[in-house]
């Protein structure tokens, strides 16, 4: 290929990566503007609060007891290759509670809620029900995407917390009841080794992820094109480009939290 044809098609694939860099950013800006701005629309916020917390609890749980109680086996079969079987607790709890549990629900609710809210809203473009809002006077950022973002900021960090329990539960019930460990010496050394700090990461981790995945949800919802298609590439790229975005926010929030 002649070097020239091939810079100038670098170039335009550098501009269109930062052109949809630049669209994503403005229409962050413009959501988080309206979630502050009245009108509200409790009853929409009621809504997706059910959708993303309540109803996405099995699948996090679930994940988080399988992952936790697998985390103990390989922690325990590691650590005999050195005689270290004892530190299973606290690499149990620092692992979920660190990086397991924040991005393992991150990518759940990628994969649940993110998919859903781009679906939904592509659907609802493609069937011209945002243009019935805008001629009813309703603005479609403020009553479509101000509330799911809100709700994923709101919701996902308690279902990181109830992952990070559930996972931890997960390692104490096999390490108890298959590894022979000591009840009671298992969760001291589990609460005697987790800081605040972990705790605060966890949690930021969790807004961050929620927030990322409902944006990228509503984001491709709303950039959808017509027909069937293009509510297939919405979605699908939504899931794609919120679990990309969770994985490098958790690699730069790890390295804020835990590089000093």
């Amino acid at each position: 290929m002649n070097p020239i044809a091939l810079l100038a098609r670098l170039g335009r694939t550098a501009l269109a990566g930062l052109s949809a860099i630049g669209r994503a950013a403005l229409f962050a800006l413009r959501a988080f503007s309206h979630m502050v701005r009245p009108p509200y629309y409790p009853r929409e916020l009621l809504q997706a609060l059910l959708n993303i917390g309540w109803l996405s609890l099995p699948v996090v749980g679930l994940t988080a007891i399988f992952t936790g109680g697998a985390l103990a086996l390989q922690i325990y079969a590691g650590g005999a290759r050195f005689n270290a079987e004892a530190v299973v607790p606290q690499i149990v709890a620092i692992g979920m509670v660190r990086e397991l549990g924040p991005v393992l629900v991150g990518l759940m609710i990628a994969a649940r809620v993110t998919s859903s809210i781009a679906a939904e809203i592509a659907t609802m473009k493609v069937t011209e029900q945002i243009d019935a809002l805008v001629t009813l006077s309703t603005h479609p950022m403020k009553y479509l995407v101000a509330p799911r973002v809100l709700a994923a900021l709101i919701t996902v960090p308690v279902l990181v917390g109830v992952g990070d329990i559930i996972g931890i539960m997960g390692g104490y019930t096999v390490a108890v009841q298959n590894l022979g460990f000591n009840s009671a010496a298992y969760l001291k050394n589990t609460v005697d080794f987790l800081e605040p700090l972990d705790i605060i990461s966890s949690l930021v981790k969790g807004a961050a992820f929620g927030t990322i995945a409902a944006m990228m949800g509503c984001y491709y919802g709303m950039q959808s094109g017509r027909g069937a298609q293009g509510v297939g590439r919405a979605t699908k790229g939504s899931v794609e480009s919120a679990a990309v975005l969770i994985l490098a926010a958790n690699f730069v929030l790890t390295g804020v939290f835990f590089s000093l």
